[in-house]
């Protein structure tokens, strides 16, 4: 749409008739989710029934909040674990990869750059599958050979955190680079040129610039770990994510708790995203 251009009456009502439509169907979905959290009726499902605050605070016996629910509970603790671990390593990973590939030209650069985009192709599914199959044999492999048990290679924690590190990464990557190629390397050859060491560089000069990214690439790092599923499913063991609990829940049949669940996560995803958009702003402006 050029603005600038004469524009006719049904035009431009069109116009706004999709911007509305197209909002109200992105966030219909999440504004009904919210309020059925509040819903005083045994099932996640309308008719509304009533204000009540049951599906977070209730102790039981007839109905169980949230804050009682150890099993939720459990879930969410482990999702922030397993979160944490695959944000911080990704953002380590992701930047020492951004600085390998704003190096000067040298053999194999494009292939292994390539490659290290590819996770971001493969289906969650086919990845999932592929770490389970992969760890499975070398577990069977060491077990059979030196009569050597590795949890690492069973269905667990660390197996979650390898599989969602695997693609999560490949992300960071991208987003320090961009911030990288922005940078100006005359600052660095100056801070050289006045007697500062290479890892001084980096630490007062290099990285305060990549501040943004790195906090931003983090954050959505974070989100993208405590929500994945489709590999989490097939990497999990008996400590089970949030996505994953949830899912068994639906599966099986749930009372509105999962609403309440939902509502949460909309809230605390929400915020984040206001924190980190500030902090971001700020570091740029600065």
């Amino acid at each position: 749409m050029i603005r600038t251009l004469p524009q006719t009456r049904s035009y431009s009502t069109a116009f706004r008739l999709y911007i509305f439509l197209f909002y109200v169907f992105l966030f219909a979905p999440l504004v009904i989710t919210c309020i059925l959290a509040f819903n005083d009726s045994n099932f996640p499902s309308l008719p509304w029934k009533g204000f009540s605050l049951d599906w977070f605070i209730a102790a039981g016996p007839d109905r169980v909040g949230l804050f009682h629910d150890d099993s939720n509970l459990r879930s969410i603790w482990v999702s922030v674990q397993t979160a944490f671990w695959v944000s911080a390593l990704s953002v380590m990973v992701g930047t020492m990869g951004a600085f390998l590939f704003e190096q000067e030209e040298f053999w194999g650069k494009q292939p292994l750059y390539f490659l290290a985009l590819s996770p971001l192709v493969i289906p969650g599914v086919i990845l999932g599958i592929s770490l389970l199959l992969t760890a499975n044999s070398l577990g069977i492999f060491f077990e059979d050979t030196v009569g050597l048990d590795i949890p690492f290679l069973r269905p667990s924690f660390w197996l979650v955190v390898l599989g969602q590190f695997s693609f999560i990464a490949t992300f960071v990557l991208l987003v320090v680079s961009a911030r990288l190629k922005k940078f100006d390397h005359s600052l660095e050859e100056a801070a050289l040129n006045l007697g500062a060491t290479r890892f001084e560089v980096i630490r007062y000069i290099t990285v305060p610039f990549l501040r943004p990214a790195l906090f931003g690439s983090g954050a959505v790092a974070f989100l993208m770990s405590f929500e994945n599923f489709n590999t989490t499913l097939f990497l999990v063991g008996s400590e089970t994510t949030l996505p994953i609990n949830l899912y068994l829940q639906v599966r099986d049949g749930s009372t509105p708790i999962i609403n309440a669940v939902s509502f949460l996560l909309i809230v605390s995803t929400s915020i984040l995203a206001v924190v980190n958009l500030i902090l971001s702003k700020r570091e740029e402006d600065g």
